[in-house]
């Protein structure tokens, strides 16, 4: 048997065994590209959204699923959007708030240009910051929320307090009855089917 036959039937027995492997690596390749197509599309889809729980799982996913060196420039664009969310000026005023708003924006979409990139997909700056729907009600409705939990906070920590306008007081059963009564005797008398009886204390007794 010549070595020429003897490759042949390894060839022939070992085809099976690498074409299963072969179909692991792609199967393992698609579930892996899958994750980080849905990582991105989560991201694009709620970039309008930045602070809903869809859009945070996100951001928190990018670390697990976009691991090596391909997608370093990922993780480094991340990291640095990461640190700019952490800056919050709190006590800045509303310019410098503002002016982070603003910084935050151009990051998340430094960072979602990455991610597209990597995947094979290409768009426009200008288009991922402003070719986004966002519901005008949808903002009203997160602000509104907001100042909700704000002044529950500030309620259950005693910063504020509840003010209350007492119309009525709740009163027991019998008093309730009792004053029930009362209304029917004045509606009676005011509408002429009852009448008062006025007894003078100087009146003289009749025989």
């Amino acid at each position: 048997m010549s070595l020429n036959d003897i490759l042949t039937i390894v060839a022939i027995l070992l085809a099976p065994i690498a074409a299963v492997q072969v179909q692991k690596w792609l199967e393992v390749f698609r579930e892996q590209r899958g994750r980080r197509l849905n990582v991105f599309k989560t991201l694009m889809a709620t970039r309008a959204a930045n602070v809903s729980p869809e859009h945070v799982q996100a951001l928190n996913m990018i670390d697990l699923e976009f691991q090596g060196k391909r997608y370093k420039p990922i993780t480094d664009t991340w990291k640095a959007y990461l640190d700019h969310l952490a800056s919050y000026p709190k006590d800045g005023g509303e310019t410098l708030q503002q002016q982070w708003g603003e910084k935050r924006v151009d990051r998340l979409v430094s960072l979602l240009m990455e991610m597209g990139k990597s995947l094979g997909y290409e768009f426009d700056e200008v288009h991922v910051k402003k070719g986004v729907y966002a519901p005008e009600a949808h903002g009203q409705i997160e602000n509104e929320n907001l100042l909700i939990r704000r002044g529950l906070i500030r309620l259950l920590y005693g910063d504020s307090a509840v003010k209350m306008d007492v119309e009525s007081l709740p009163v027991s059963e019998d008093e309730a009855s009792e004053q029930k009564l009362i209304r029917k005797a004045l509606l009676d008398v005011l509408s002429g089917k009852e009448a008062i009886s006025v007894r003078s204390e100087h009146a003289e007794p009749k025989d």
